[in-house]
């Protein structure tokens, strides 16, 4: 799986960050490969930042 297809889970709610999807409402446009988001973003759900996403195996 390449960086810009693998899925991210956040460790503290369970979000899944898709690239393909990415986060419209973060300003996260779709297409978004997870190492190039900023990392002062966080999850959309719980607000966890960016660190406390794992490689989603799933």
């Amino acid at each position: 799986m390449s960086d810009e297809s693998t899925q991210w889970i956040c460790e503290s709610c369970g979000y899944i960050y898709d690239p393909a999807e990415g986060d419209p409402d973060g300003g996260i446009p779709e297409g978004t490969a997870f190492n190039d988001i900023p990392d002062t973003w966080f999850c959309p759900v719980c607000g966890a930042r960016k660190k406390d996403f794992v490689p989603y195996e799933g």
